[in-house]
């Protein structure tokens, strides 16, 4: 991917909020072109003047799009969807336009929390912060619309495994990268 990406390659992110994913890949690759897509108005605006200030609007570009109804199918290199798809009202939806979007060679990339894959009371300390804030903000955002699976923050390996499964993935694989935080995912064809 790493080569892809140093020759020119192509990334869309999904659910891209103010951009700063889109933005960190564009500085990592000079010869590569990033599309952002988010449904928020804001965080587009927010997204292009931030690549704007990094020098990058000529090649990391934002748009307001569901990120469940994409239409450049098998354009890009690398798709990600950066701690967003627990916020999703149809995940299953989502992953199925990373998948369209994607080349055949390329990769999708989930990152989102860094939580045990089954619940044991009381929960480790991130958990239980992971609820707090899911049932605060996350739980919230994905409700707002209608029909919603209202996953959360606290979205489980075997959850997410099963979204991607209804989406076409063959499996999903978790990545060795460590982080107290986040769990980065590689969804398989």
């Amino acid at each position: 991917m790493h080569a892809d990406l140093d020759a020119g390659g192509r990334v869309a992110e999904l659910g891209c909020g103010d951009g700063w994913a889109a933005i960190g890949v564009g500085l990592a690759y000079p010869r590569t072109h990033v599309d952002g897509y988010d449904i928020d108005h804001a965080s587009i605006e927010a997204a292009t003047a931030n690549a704007a200030a990094h020098g990058l609007a000529d090649r990391v570009r934002f748009h307001h799009a569901d990120a469940a109804d994409t239409t450049r199918d098998g354009a890009y290199d690398l798709v990600l969807a950066m701690e967003c798809v627990h916020d999703m009202a149809d995940p299953v939806a989502v992953l199925g336009s990373a998948r369209r979007l994607v080349a055949g060679e390329g990769s999708v990339v989930v990152m989102d929390e860094r939580v045990p894959d089954a619940f044991t009371g009381p929960g480790d300390p991130v958990e239980q912060l992971m609820y707090g804030i899911s049932v605060l903000v996350c739980l919230p955002d994905g409700l707002s619309h209608e029909p919603s699976v209202g996953t959360g923050t606290v979205m489980r390996t075997p959850v997410l495994r099963g979204y991607a499964r209804d989406a076409g993935f063959a499996d999903v694989e978790v990545l060795p990268i460590e982080h107290d935080l986040f769990r980065f995912y590689r969804l398989l064809t």
